[in-house]
């Protein structure tokens, strides 16, 4: 008869955080394997030798102990199988072997956030920085949900997995993120299982990974009006906030991220050219004076860029872009407050204004990038390469056009065969 129980070692100290740790006795032999979890003497109940009903423990330390209790039913579920392979090996084994066995079986194993770390750096090195950012945000997310608390890759099953999922609508995340979380999630899980470190359990097969269509975050002429006109020379950080709002509008509501990266290099013979950090697209627009008016008030901030966005080039590019984003953002809800403007204003809107704009005017859907309208990016990318770029570049000037005369009026586009 062997026998695995969980035993509470209360600190020496008083007031302080006891230890759990694993008791084997075999053959009348008592050995002990000791756990990195520890909890408070209250939390101890000795009668049924096991961490206390959870309806007994304070509010801040129930997540923390709900971890812990899965935790060690996992190491014992671990300690068992060991106990089981050892006897159907039909060799002759003591309680030592128990315990060099599961401590074996814990060396050279790499840990799930360890495992996410190596990933992130992987895509670095990669230079799909982008890419390594949204794995860096599901790991916080995920640390946050397991209180710091580490794990392996056998040890995530759809119970957990569902938990985390619950943990995130709690936290007030939208379904589309709490999706995409799970999504690199289960990416990363998929190829730990490749690499060997657990079998596949499939866990991810009880939450949603889908993608929800998002609901339109477009504003009319009438709105982009208003806070072109808006009255902000007294307050220099609101106006560039605006400006870089508009000249995205202007130029086919273009992200932050290239506008952050464009050079005055890619500024000749009348048209600007980029390739979009995102797809690698590359993207021809005619250069129109209401990006040249807004250019021009800041063209001596910078001796590289169009905009200063980026102002050093030591490396930490990325992190500066973001930072500048993110005040932007934060000062276009101040303008939106200034106009009275119902929608939440971010850069992102500008993008979507754009489109609609265009598509409300009579502009073909396969000569505009609705990136936002589609499920697909793909899709977008392929109706753009059937487009020749003058047409589109004609598109955007009257939208422009229309912008600046104060009336809203439809119009047609003659389109090349």
């Amino acid at each position: 008869m062997i026998s695995v129980k969980i035993r509470f070692r209360v600190s020496s100290l008083i007031k302080r955080e006891g230890t759990l740790y694993f008791q084997v006795i075999y053959n009348r032999k008592v050995r002990q394997i000791s756990t990195p979890y520890r909890i408070y003497e209250w939390e101890w109940d000795r009668q049924s030798n096991d961490i206390v009903n959870q309806s007994k423990i304070s509010s801040e330390r129930l997540n923390i102990i709900k971890t812990i209790h899965d935790n060690i039913v996992w190491e014992k579920k671990r300690i068992n199988k060991i106990i089981e392979s050892l006897q159907n090996s039909s060799k002759p084994f003591s309680v030592d072997d128990i315990v060099v066995s599961y401590r074996n079986s814990l060396e050279n194993r790499t840990s799930v956030f360890d495992y996410i770390r190596i990933r992130i750096n992987y895509l670095k090195d990669a230079g799909r920085e982008r890419t390594s950012e949204t794995y860096k945000q599901m790991l916080f997310s995920f640390m946050k949900f397991r209180n710091h608390e580490d794990l392996y890759f056998d040890m995530i099953d759809d119970k957990l997995i569902c938990q985390y999922e619950s943990f995130m609508k709690n936290s007030n995340l939208c379904r589309n993120t709490t999706s995409f979380y799970m999504r690199i999630l289960r990416s990363v899980y998929n190829r730990a299982v490749e690499d060997g470190l657990s079998k596949q359990m499939n866990p991810f097969r009880h939450v949603y990974t889908g993608v929800d269509k998002t609901s339109k975050r477009a504003i009319g002429l009438d709105e982009i009006r208003r806070i072109k006109n808006l009255n902000l020379s007294n307050t220099p950080k609101l106006d560039f906030a605006r400006d870089i709002f508009l000249f995205s509008f202007y130029m086919r509501g273009m992200s932050f991220i290239d506008i952050a990266y464009l050079q005055k290099t890619n500024l000749s013979g009348g048209y600007i050219s980029y390739n979009r950090k995102k797809t690698g697209q590359q993207m021809t627009i005619k250069w129109e004076k209401e990006m040249e008016e807004i250019a021009n008030k800041y063209v001596s901030q910078s001796e590289t860029f169009l905009f200063p966005i980026i102002e050093r080039n030591d490396g930490t590019e990325r992190k500066q872009y973001l930072n500048k984003m993110l005040l932007i953002n934060r000062r276009l809800k101040v303008i939106a407050e200034k106009i009275a403007l119902s929608v939440p204003l971010t850069m992102y809107v500008a993008r979507h204004s754009w489109a609609s704009i265009a598509q409300s005017n009579n502009i073909p859907i396969n000569a505009i990038s609705l990136g936002m309208g589609h499920d697909k990016e793909e899709t977008t990318r392929i109706y753009l390469a059937s487009i020749q770029t003058d047409v589109i570049d004609n598109a955007n000037s009257k939208i422009l056009r229309l912008l600046s005369k104060g009336g809203f009026y439809q119009f047609h586009f003659l389109f090349l065969a």
